[in-house]
């Protein structure tokens, strides 16, 4: 009886233990860079849309690293308002009623009919006396307020009125028209008072009603400005 030898058959090499070193040779170093090259064109596109999502629905995230440049701001005081009551009124007619109880920090001290504008064919007239306080420290501001029949009266008086203060004080140092919902009704003009220093008197038409006020240079502007009429 022959006895086998314990020894064994070696594996093929072309068997399926051993890797065939034809198809397990490591890739190429140019194979490496053209996988980071389309990994990083992916990762680039990827990032480039979500800051593109991001920008459009939060407008603020491409300008979060700008500085901010602040708004700029404008403050309007409030006007001045009186610190004392008007006297009580005793306006008669619809054109008196018209007339203000205060404007500005001036408040209505006074009021009375006046024959003033007579002369001038007004058909009635009244003065107004306005301060901003009591007291020999009170600045005021006079008022002559008349009513005509028509613009053309109105007109011819006031031209008279304004040429008798040229007369009294010197040339006008503002002039300018009157608008009422931006349409000119009447003009304007300022002038200075020669028999009271820091006094100027400006003189107003609108329509058929003609005004003078006087006061102090630094606020009769602002008074005529702020005036309702």
């Amino acid at each position: 009886m022959s006895q086998q030898t314990g020894r064994q058959r070696p594996a093929s090499q072309d068997g399926p233990g051993l890797r065939d070193s034809r198809h397990g040779r490591a890739p190429s170093s140019a194979v490496y860079a053209r996988r980071r090259l389309v990994a990083l064109g992916v990762l680039l596109a990827l990032l480039a849309g979500v800051v593109g999502f991001a920008a459009l629905v939060w407008p603020g995230f491409a300008r979060a690293g700008e500085a901010e440049v602040p708004a700029e701001v404008t403050v309007t005081e409030a006007p001045p308002t009186p610190t004392i009551e008007p006297v009580e009124r005793s306006a008669s007619t619809e054109f008196a009623k018209v007339l203000p109880d205060a404007v500005l920090q001036f408040a209505l001290r006074s009021e009375a009919l006046t024959d003033a504008y007579g002369d001038a064919g007004a058909i009635e007239g009244h003065e107004l006396t306005y301060a901003d306080g009591e007291g020999d420290a009170a600045s005021t501001v006079t008022v002559l307020a008349g009513q005509w029949g028509n613009d053309d009266e109105a007109e011819v008086a006031y031209d008279e009125l304004l040429e008798a203060a040229v007369a009294a004080g010197g040339e006008p140092t503002t002039t300018g028209d009157v608008e009422v919902d931006g349409k000119p009704v009447g003009t304007y003009a300022v002038t200075p008072v020669a028999a009271a220093a820091g006094t100027a008197t400006v003189t107003w038409r609108n329509g058929t009603a003609v005004l003078q006020a006087t006061g102090p240079v630094d606020q009769i502007e602002k008074f005529y400005t702020a005036f309702p009429l």
